[in-house]
């Protein structure tokens, strides 16, 4: 069985949660599975590149801040890779480029054009773990790109689907996929299963779980991905295509801070869904400043500091009174 295992940020802040992440990869391993690992940067390295470019300069080049970005996923991939051989697990770290993923011209922002493997392929068929850096690829004038913020989701579902592995694993310091924010709404549940359709309507209203780009990636290519923590050991959960009948009216709601906004998403997130998330926040003396209907979501915008209670209220009415 071929493994795409992805960490996040978090789960590599540390060495101690470098070598936890790494404890996985070796279990992987020792049940004789191939494993591919992508490494996003540790903790918030990323945030720290930018903040020094930007005390240079208020207007750094794309093309350099793509080059400045790129070092926080190769340092991760080199100490995963020597956690990896310290461990007795062999591993070799690839950047972007030697990995073959070619992408658009644009920086900042690109999207993965074609991937070429041949240098996984070659690590995988030495009894290796490539170990790859997320969020990053090259383009066809050779320089180094980005694949925006939340990249290295689109980059372990790429490789999934590039070399048609059987498991899409993406670790991060949640336990799965909840039908809102377990820390802003106790009243959350997990989902043991989510439609790719739902999911991708709450990344694209802002849930920050998984990265709307590798979702779409996975719809268009019907990888199923399994979400797990990298803390504990919970069941995943797991992001696939259900049936019709298998999905819910309402798969769950997010919000968009920075618009004031919140979205109830789900294939029953139609104009009467709309139109009964104004009234209940009406009757319950929250005015709603305007509504949109996108594909799978229906949305508000509120008052800033009553977004947290409007949530709350359409989550525990529309979602979990469906």
């Amino acid at each position: 069985m071929l493994i795409v295992e992805k960490f996040g940020g978090s789960s590599l802040a540390d060495i101690e949660r470098l070598r936890r992440a790494a404890e996985i990869c070796r279990s992987a391993r020792c049940r004789e599975h191939d494993v591919i690992v992508v490494v996003s940067a540790m903790g918030d390295t990323t945030d720290h590149l930018v903040d020094m470019a930007q005390e240079i300069s208020p207007r750094p080049s794309k093309r350099e801040l793509d080059a400045l970005m790129t070092t926080g996923e190769q340092q991760s991939a080199a100490l995963m890779a020597i956690m990896l051989e310290s461990l007795g697990v062999k591993a070799q770290s690839l950047s972007g480029w030697q990995a073959g993923i070619l992408t658009g011209s644009r920086h900042g922002g690109s999207d993965i054009r074609l991937i070429a493997p041949g240098r996984i392929q070659e690590a995988l068929s030495r009894g290796r773990v490539p170990v790859v850096t997320g969020f990053q690829g090259f383009t066809a004038q050779g320089d180094v790109s980005t694949l925006g913020r939340g990249g290295s989701d689109t980059t372990a579902v790429a490789l999934a689907a590039a070399l048609e592995a059987d498991r899409c694993e993406i670790y991060t310091d949640v336990d799965g996929i909840y039908t809102a924010d377990p820390r802003l709404i106790p009243s959350a549940r997990k989902l043991p299963r989510i439609d790719l359709r739902d999911m991708l309507a709450l990344a694209r209203a802002g849930s920050q779980v998984l990265h709307s780009k590798s979702v779409e990636l996975a719809l268009a290519n019907n990888i199923d991905i399994h979400l797990l923590s990298s803390f504990e050991s919970a069941p995943a959960s797991l992001v696939c295509r259900l049936k019709e009948t298998e999905r819910p009216a309402f798969a769950g709601v997010t919000r968009c801070k920075g618009e004031g906004s919140l979205s109830l998403a789900g294939k029953g997130a139609d104009a009467g869904a709309l139109s009964r998330m104004v009234i209940l926040l009406s009757e319950a003396g929250i005015p709603v400043c305007s509504g949109q209907l996108d594909e799978g979501r229906a949305s508000v915008k509120v008052a800033p500091q009553q977004l947290d209670e409007a949530m709350t209220l359409i989550h525990d009415e529309m979602v979990l009174k469906q």
